[in-house]
């Protein structure tokens, strides 16, 4: 069971409460904070902020949660809704806890924390290696902030393939994508594997949660672009959040490609591809804006 750190006395009432709540889902479910963070692809440093109630997850991070955990996600979700309305009424606090969060995120990058200043003595100008590092730094907030501005401009939900404005598909040749499970041989809830899965719902078919991880990921933009690989049902998709309406999500493994345009959501991924190895896929975003990017092979 994990040791979880006493929430703040200066935390809003529904926060603590949601927090709360987040903490028995993952506590029942027996998973770690290092296997969450692994399969939703949000990293462990921010779930800690989550949990602890000093930063809001993202919507589609929660539905992430629900399905590492097993649970129904319209509780959690219904939950999160509510939050989000105490949240943004505690404007102050909100913006001080996102300034803390990026630059907790920016020294974490930068992998060092240097002396405090001595604010009686005249500064000194930095030098080479601190300049450079300086210049780390200011880019790693420039990234975050553009997603955290997108995020919070354009709100956090996440839609299956069905309610994405559009979805196409390249048939994948059987030869390339072998069925890599027989069907007897699936775990309780998962329903299809290998060139079965090519064109199907990964959460209706049971392929995400605890049986999928993202394998590589990529920026375009202020929008975060994965390719998840579920070994189980041997099938890769791409996943897009804080998209943009007409934005054009892919995932491709040599001329198979799965396909959905982004509607009214800002989160959705794309139908399954089958394939042997995630090596030769890819996960890529062609934003409304004509920004273009594609995931680096997975691993």
């Amino acid at each position: 069971m994990a040791r979880w750190r006493a929430l703040g006395d200066d935390l809003d009432p529904q926060v603590r409460e949601f927090a709360a709540l987040m903490r028995r889902r993952i506590e029942r479910s027996g998973v770690s904070i290092a296997t969450l963070a692994d399969a939703t692809g949000y990293s462990r440093s921010s779930w800690e902020r989550y949990l602890n109630g000093r930063l809001l997850p993202p919507k589609y991070a929660v539905v992430a949660l629900a399905e590492v955990t097993g649970t129904e996600p319209g509780h959690l979700t219904t939950m999160w809704e509510l939050t989000e309305r105490a949240w943004t009424r505690a404007e102050g606090r909100h913006d001080t806890t996102i300034q803390s969060h990026l630059v907790a995120e920016a020294r974490a990058a930068l992998g060092e924390f240097g002396p405090a200043p001595d604010l009686g003595r005249p500064a000194r100008a930095p030098s080479g290696r601190g300049r450079r590092a300086l210049l780390f730094v200011a880019g790693v907030l420039a990234v975050v902030l553009a997603v955290v501005g997108g995020t919070l401009l354009l709100g956090d939900r996440g839609s299956s393939p069905q309610r994405a404005a559009g979805g196409s598909s390249s048939p994948s040749p059987s030869s390339s994508s072998p069925s890599l499970q027989a069907q007897g041989d699936l775990p309780s809830g998962v329903k299809c594997g290998g060139a079965r899965c090519t064109g199907q719902d990964p959460e209706a078919m049971g392929c995400g949660g605890k049986y999928a991880r993202t394998a590589a990921a990529t920026w375009v933009g202020g929008t975060y672009v994965e390719m998840r690989y579920s070994r189980t049902c041997g099938a890769v998709w791409a996943r897009i959040s804080a998209a943009a309406s007409g934005d054009t999500v892919t995932v491709t493994d040599g001329a198979a490609t799965q396909r959905t345009v982004i509607g009214q959501d800002t989160a959705a991924y794309t139908p399954m591809l089958a394939v042997s190895a995630p090596g030769r896929a890819k996960a890529c975003a062609t934003l409304a804006t004509g920004a273009q990017g594609c995931t680096p092979p997975g691993t």
